[in-house]
């Protein structure tokens, strides 16, 4: 019996022992340029940081107070909490300033101890606390004040500011400038081909013509209303205790408006304040958002089946990339790559955010931690998205519009044009002109399911006795002509 070939073929090397360590997933691994400038906002190292901030944001608020609701003084909120100098202040936060790859490693030896993710952040602060003489000089108060970090916080008070801030800046500083240039590109595109006429196709068949920069300029529209839906978005946050009831505060500090408190300090962050939550922040914010730009997605998605299909229709050519293979065999294709990687990604990125939407909004009574490991997913979900407008991007950027073939197609359906003459004869009919009878019905006969030319036409509507101006004007009417409205809406309306 012959030899097991895969008994005798030798021990692989393991992958993941490799240095430097493998991405497992493409995000982090083949498409990382792309999406890169997300790390700095949806990693775990970004919700780390975030941490860290929201951590001494406010020990500097319990320690310098808040302006008080009734009075224009500005007060301690612990009484009997130190002042904290300029210098003092400065010192806590650059502890997130200067959050990177050492410390990020010390994080996650403090972790390891803990084994409770935002118990080693207030270590780690606490540390930092304890070395600031080293810094500042051996009168400093900040050794002093290490039992004012996670004062009276649950670990949710600090993880939904953090996720908010992240979220808020994913979006504002990487996402939506990349949609919304992308949004742009598209409007130039459609002001370029405003009057490139070109035939429609509804249900796949010869329609009433068009242009190639109406039909873009709709799609463009559609994403910019949507981008006003994403950069109108809420980020919502709390700070309010284990169950939402400011009971460790109150019973702490018995004197001091903690609500009030609890809505300055989160205002301060820049986010909206939810003044009625468990203990837990409700994530509505976050649905809502996740839906619009899931949505954006899919209208993203509906842009790239159309460009693929323009291309296949030769509407559109590719520029060839030099030295680019289109095929490992067939020598002549360069295929519409760019849109069919971004139609995945972005099926991908929805599929999460609509995930993510469906799931955040409900937490068992008063908290349960499905969302703790979910909203770890927000950084793919945008990752996708990311990705595929990068692609979008690229493959717009490398399109031809084909006029000539779109004229020739043009030019093959002139039964497109018993619309207008139809239309034409319902209205002479109502201005009483005799022998317009059965418009519709005149023209399905001559034209459904079969091709009418230029001159069979012109025959029928020489025949109709219409009146000499609409009948030149039907004359002189084409399938190119035939567009409408359709260069003046994109100037009118696109902006």
């Amino acid at each position: 019996m012959p030899e097991n070939p895969a008994a005798a073929a030798p021990a692989r090397v393991s992958l993941a022992e490799v240095t430097p360590p493998i991405a497992l997933g493409p995000l982090d691994g083949r498409y990382r340029a792309a999406v890169a400038p997300l790390v700095d906002h949806l990693s775990e190292a970004a919700l780390n940081r975030e941490r860290i901030h929201v951590e001494v944001e406010w020990l500097i608020t319990l320690c310098n107070g808040v302006q008080a609701v009734d009075e224009n003084a500005v007060r301690p909120v612990v009484p009997g909490a130190p002042q904290l100098s300029d210098a003092e202040v400065a010192y806590l936060r650059r502890i997130p300033a200067t959050f990177g790859g050492d410390e990020i490693a010390e994080l996650a030896a403090i972790e390891r101890e803990t084994v409770h993710d935002v118990k080693a952040v207030e270590y780690f602060v606490k540390r930092r606390l304890a070395a600031a003489p080293d810094t500042l000089g051996p009168d400093t108060v900040l050794p002093g004040v290490g039992e004012l970090v996670h004062f009276a916080c649950t670990s949710e008070d600090v993880n939904n500011l953090s996720y908010a801030l992240m979220v808020r800046g994913a979006v504002e500083h990487v996402w939506l400038p990349a949609a919304t240039a992308l949004a742009d590109q598209l409007a130039e595109m459609a002001r370029e081909h405003a009057d490139v006429p070109m035939l429609s196709r509804t249900h796949g068949q010869p329609a009433t013509p068009t242009t190639l920069g109406k039909e873009l300029a709709v799609l463009a529209h559609r994403l910019r209303r949507q981008l006003r839906r994403v950069g109108a978005a809420e980020y919502l946050g709390k700070l309010n205790g284990a169950t939402g009831t400011y009971g460790a505060h109150s019973v702490a500090v018995p004197g001091v408006n903690w609500p009030s408190v609890s809505k300055h300090f989160v205002e301060g962050l820049g986010l909206t304040w939810n003044p009625l939550t468990t203990q837990i922040e409700s994530h509505d914010w976050q649905a809502e958002l996740y839906a619009d730009v899931a949505r954006f997605n899919r209208i993203l998605h509906n842009l790239a089946t159309d460009v693929w299909t323009y291309i296949s229709l030769g509407f559109f050519t590719q520029i060839p990339v030099p030295g680019a293979t289109g095929s490992s065999t067939m020598p002549h294709k360069v295929n519409p790559i760019r849109f069919e990687n971004a139609e995945a990604n972005l099926e991908i990125s929805s599929a999460l955010l609509d995930t993510l939407g469906a799931t955040l909004v409900t937490s068992r009574l008063q908290r349960d931690l499905t969302d703790s490991t979910t909203q770890r997913n927000v950084g793919p979900a945008f990752g996708h998205s990311l990705l595929a407008i990068d692609n979008v991007r690229r493959g717009l950027k490398a399109l031809a519009a084909n006029a000539d073939l779109m004229a020739a197609d043009l030019d093959e359906n002139w039964e497109v044009l018993g619309e207008p003459i139809q239309s034409a004869m319902r209205a002479a009919s109502v201005a009483g002109v005799p022998g317009m009878e059965n418009p519709y019905e005149r023209l399905k006969d001559l034209t459904r399911g079969q091709r009418v030319d230029a001159a069979r036409l012109r025959e029928f509507v020489a025949g109709l006795g219409l009146p000499d101006d609409v009948a030149q004007r039907l004359a002189d009417l084409t399938p190119a002509t035939y567009t409408g409205l359709a260069s003046r809406l994109v100037e009118t309306y696109l902006d």
